[in-house]
Parts: structure tokens; C-alpha cells; sequence
């Protein structure tokens, strides 16, 4: 049992990190248009700004993850912390756009080494049962409140002051990272092994290839050559790398993780929530500025009542949990109304008064779910594959992510037209709702089957318990 200064302490850069991650993700959103502006970007390029940082995180989480694992939590994370706060200085003093973009890709490069070796932190400290589902709670708030907050933060520096300013405030939140990192976590947590390095290269050549289609798509379609040919090579080299996985010594993926049934369910819920609540942020601050007439500032407060109900939700959980439910009917629950609230933006006329309420319920049921999918994912991982298995979920996470957001606005593209009209615009981002809620649909009905394996076991373990307590008083 972990000291409670320390255990405060490590769960202290697990939330900070993850904060300043997903802060970096959705500050872009709402400063993109003064971005542009100011350095001279077109349209075309503009969308690298944050397609750089996404790329090159969701391509280099596996191997990010798996360095932690063999060198050690807390050399990963100074030399993530050090790449993450040097690009997001030379992204405040860029003079153009090339420095922008180049920066924005080593900024990525630091996020994939910090976002799997923090989430590990949790399963290698916290012990499964009330204190890991505390830290996975706590998680899953900081997951709402984090874009949220970057939308808003976006907003009011591009409007009031200078984008820059949004990146400069990473460094000091880096050096005090660091300062925790120093004091909390032991230097001599590592274990001896070799770093898979075919591994390392396929999966990243994989996961890049494929996320550039899905990104490039937004702007071409599918139908789009490049897109063609770069989604069926990544899928190739994917394959190529789960094969040498199979036999190999040291896997930057152990494909054991897998045989757990349980897990895959949980990751594919995960995968369909993430790319579901993304593409949501993306249609909603579309309807908020170009067809209900908000500024920057005005879109990313509409946002805050989302993640003050996310926080509070999350909140619960610990509560809920020790009152015996189960982290399998919390995720039912979080999506159930999650559902609810998305077929609510599907349906609804575009005013506040009417959009207020199905947003909330976004964020309430995603604060319920959001902390005991973590929980799941990462049960029954060895501790030596705790960086791996923490690899998976965020890598799942960021390609969700991008998934969500490319196919569902190239699907609303094809199906409503791409004009710029206000019109149109309201019903593209009606008509991308209405994909989430099926994506979110089809998640809980995979959550419900987790939760029927769940009770199935309970039952099953029950008559054994019994018959052993008669054996004892017999």
C-alpha cells in the first residue's frame, strides 16, 4: 500500500499529463481560424494543424507505451515531458507555418509517450478494487473536462488575446510535471528487455498509413486515390505486424492481451464511444458558429455544461461502485443515456434552450461509462505489460477518434451535399449526430453483453461459494 502523499501525488501527474494531452488536442479547434489568419494558411493546410499532432500521437502510442514498460515510467516520461514542452514553446514563437506544423508533429511525439506511460502509472500503483476505480473515475472526469476546457481556453485567448497563449501555459505545467514525476515516482522501476524494433517500425508505419486515409478523406473522399492506397497498405503492414508479433521474443504488442474477451469488448465499445463523442465536438461547434451565429468564445462555453455534469457523474462512480454496482452496468448505464442525449441533438431545432439538455446528457452518461471502461480495460494485465496494455487503450482511443471524425463528416458530405450554406451546415451536423447515436447504440449492446458475462459469472460462482460454506460449518 502506497503512502497517501505519494499515491496523491502519482495520480497527480496521471490527471495533469492527461489534462495538458487533451488540452493540446481541442485548443486548436477553436483557435484555427486565428491560426490561419495570422500565419498565412489556406484551408487545405490549416487542418494539418491538428491532423499533424493526431497522426503522429495515435501512430506512436504502441511504441511509446512498450519504452515505459523496458526503460523505466520515469525516463519516458522526462524525455516526453521535455519533447511536449519544447514543440509547444516553438509552436508560441512560430513565425510560419512550417515551424507550426513541424512543431505540432513533435508535440504529438511527446503526447504518445506521456498519455500510455501515465495511464499505466494507475494500474501499477493503484490495486484493483475501490482505489483503482477512484483513479479511473477521476480519469474519466479529466476526459470531458479536458476538451471542454480546451475548446473554452481556445476560445477566449483567440478572441481576447493570442492563441500563443495557449501553448506557452504547457510549459510550466510540464516543469511541475516534472517536478512530481521527480519526487513521486522510484528511478529504479524498470525491468530488463529489448525494445522490438521491427515492431516498433510496422506498427508505426500501420497506424500512420491508416490515419492519414482516414484524415485525407475529410478533404477527398474515400474514393480518392491516395486514400485508396494508403488505407490498404496501413491494413497490410498492420497484418504484417500482428504476424511478427506472434513469434516475437519481446512484443511491442503482447497478442495474449487479446484472449481476453472481456477486454475486446470494452476496447470496441471504447473505439465506437470515442469516434461517436469526436465527431460530436466537431458538428456541434460547426452549428454553434456557422449557423447559430457564436464566436469562438461563445461555442467553447456552450460546451461547459457537458463536462460540469461529466465531472459530477463521474463523481458518483466510487459511490456507486462501493453500493455494488458493477463497473459493467455503470458502462450501460453512462451509454443508455448517452444514447438519449444524441438522438435528442439529432432531432432538435437549433436554439440553446433546445440543444441544452441532450448535451448535458452527453456528458452525464459519458462521465458514467468513461471511468469503468478504463477499469476493465486494463483488469488482469500482468504488471510487466501494464505500459502495453495502456498503449492499447490509448491507441484505440486516438484512432476512434480520428475514425469518427473522418468517416462521419466524409458520410455527411456525401449524403447532404458540401456546401457552405447555413443550411447546409445544420444539416450535416444533424445528420452526423444521427450517426453517433447508431455508433453509440451499437456500443451499448456490446456493453450489455459484457454485462450478461458479468452476471453469468456471479451466478456461477455462487452455488461453489455456497457448497464451500456448508462444507465449513459441516
Amino acid at each position: 500500500m502506497l503512502p497517501s502523499k505519494i499515491s496523491h501525488m502519482i495520480l497527480s501527474i496521471v490527471l495533469l499529463g492527461y489534462f495538458m494531452i487533451l488540452l493540446d488536442t481541442s485548443i486548436v479547434i477553436t483557435g484555427l481560424p486565428a491560426i490561419g489568419s495570422e500565419l498565412g494558411i489556406d484551408p487545405v493546410h490549416l487542418s494539418w494543424v491538428q491532423s499533424s499532432y493526431t497522426l503522429v500521437f495515435g501512430a506512436l502510442l504502441l511504441l511509446g507505451a512498450r519504452a515505459g514498460d523496458i526503460f523505466g515510467r520515469k525516463k519516458v516520461l522526462y524525455i516526453g515531458l521535455a519533447l511536449f514542452a519544447a514543440s509547444s514553446l516553438a509552436i508560441a514563437l512560430s513565425p510560419n507555418a512550417a515551424v507550426l506544423i513541424g512543431a505540432r508533429v513533435v508535440q504529438g511525439a511527446g503526447a504518445a509517450i506521456i498519455a500510455p506511460a501515465t495511464l499505466a502509472l494507475i494500474t501499477e500503483f493503484f490495486p484493483e478494487g475501490p482505489a483503482r476505480l477512484r483513479a479511473t473515475s477521476a480519469y474519466g472526469a479529466v476526459a470531458g473536462i479536458g476538451v471542454a476546457a480546451g475548446l473554452v481556453i481556445g476560445g477566449v485567448f483567440a478572441d481576447l488575446l493570442s492563441w500563443r497563449i495557449g501553448f506557452f501555459i504547457n510549459v510550466p505545467i510540464a516543469a511541475v510535471l516534472a517536478y512530481i514525476v521527480h519526487k513521486a515516482i522510484p528511478a529504479t522501476f524498470s525491468r530488463p528487455g529489448s525494445l522490438d524494433i521491427f515492431g516498433a517500425i510496422t506498427s508505426t508505419a500501420g497506424i500512420a498509413a491508416v490515419l492519414y486515409a482516414i484524415v485525407r478523406s475529410a478533404d477527398y473522399s474515400w474514393t480518392d486515390p491516395f486514400v485508396l492506397i494508403s488505407l490498404v497498405l496501413g491494413i497490410a503492414v498492420f497484418i504484417w505486424f500482428l504476424r511478427h508479433e506472434s513469434s516475437a521474443k519481446e512484443p511491442l504488442l503482447p497478442l495474449g492481451l487479446f484472449k481476453n474477451r472481456r477486454r475486446n469488448t470494452i476496447l470496441a465499445s471504447r473505439f465506437l464511444l470515442v469516434g461517436s463523442v469526436m465527431s460530436f465536438f466537431f458538428f456541434a461547434t460547426q452549428l454553434f458558429q456557422d449557423t447559430m451565429g457564436m464566436n469562438a468564445l461563445q461555442a467553447g462555453l456552450a460546451f461547459m455544461p457537458l463536462s460540469l455534469l461529466q465531472f459530477a457523474s463521474a463523481a458518483m462512480v466510487p459511490r456507486l461502485s462501493r453500493a455494488g454496482v458493477s463497473d459493467s452496468m455503470l458502462t450501460v448505464i453512462g451509454f443508455a443515456i448517452m444514447v438519449i442525449g444524441m438522438a435528442g441533438l439529432a432531432f432538435v431545432p437549433n436554439t440553446m434552450i433546445a440543444l441544452i439538455l441532450p448535451i448535458v446528457l452527453v456528458g452525464f452518461g459519458q462521465g458514467f461509462a468513461f471511468g469503468p471502461m478504463t477499469a476493465l480495460a486494463v483488469q488482469g494485465a500482468p504488471k510487466d505489460q501494464s505500459g502495453a496494455v495502456s498503449g492499447l487503450v490509448n491507441s484505440l482511443h486516438q484512432i476512434g477518434g480520428t475514425f469518427g471524425l473522418g468517416v462521419f463528416s466524409s458520410l455527411a458530405v456525401a449524403v447532404i451535399g458540401h456546401d457552405a450554406t447555413s443550411e447546409m451546415i445544420s444539416d450535416r451536423a444533424h445528420f452526423g449526430f444521427l450517426l453517433s447515436t447508431v455508433t453509440l447504440t451499437l456500443a451499448t449492446i456490446f456493453a450489455v453483453t459484457l454485462l450478461k458475462r458479468h452476471e453469468t459469472r456471479k451466478s456461477s460462482e455462487r452455488p461453489t461459494q455456497l457448497v464451500d460454506e456448508k462444507a465449513v460449518t459441516s
